[in-house]
């Protein structure tokens, strides 16, 4: 059994959806659980998850921190993007107000994952990026900042991109692959 240790349902159930493919059985933390991200960067906050819920459950327990990373915002709301606005609709209104009317719209999602061992240890980490720029308004309805991260490589938003296409293209998919052969070894699933 693998712990996603996550309170946010999308998070929790692209995750689900990406380890589908493995014959494990996947669980949200309990709860209760809650872990006040101190962290200084997007794998420090994921251990930081990981081994929380690893410890609380005595199982294995996969952490994620993610954020959006403008470049003419100095790489805001980066970490805080989860708490950059109380709303999805408000972050993505004070993100496009602070944007502006710039034309350096260049910007990245990020993801770090962290795999801790059912002792509350961390074994395997890997990180994602994703790149994109910020469209001048939403297209589609996501998520966070989905509907307003226009992705290239897709030609469209990130709202909406297919699972598919998320899983192969997104931050949180590229992280998935990057830790993928090291979970099945250490989870005996080789």
């Amino acid at each position: 059994m693998l712990v996603i240790a996550s309170s946010n349902p999308h998070k929790i159930a692209e995750i689900s959806r990406m380890l589908a493919v493995v014959n494990l059985e996947v669980r949200p933390q309990p709860s209760h659980l809650e872990v006040e991200e101190t962290g200084t960067t997007y794998a420090e906050n994921a251990r930081l998850k990981a081994e929380a819920a690893a410890l609380l459950t005595g199982c294995w327990a996969l952490g994620d921190d993610s954020g959006l990373e403008v470049d003419a915002l100095a790489g805001a709301p980066g970490l805080y993007s989860a708490r950059y606005a109380p709303s999805d609709p408000e972050k993505i209104h004070r993100l496009l107000h602070e944007l502006g009317d710039s034309l350096y719209r260049g910007a990245r999602f990020v993801t770090a994952m962290a795999l801790a061992d059912p002792g509350g240890t961390t074994v395997l980490e890997g990180c994602g990026i994703c790149h994109g720029r910020i469209l001048r308004e939403p297209e589609g309805s996501g998520a966070g900042y989905d509907p307003v991260f226009h992705v290239r490589e897709a030609g469209s938003s990130y709202a909406r991109m297919s699972e598919h296409l998320r899983s192969r293209l997104g931050s949180r998919g590229k992280a998935a692959r990057t830790i993928a052969p090291g979970l099945r070894r250490l989870l005996g699933l080789d």
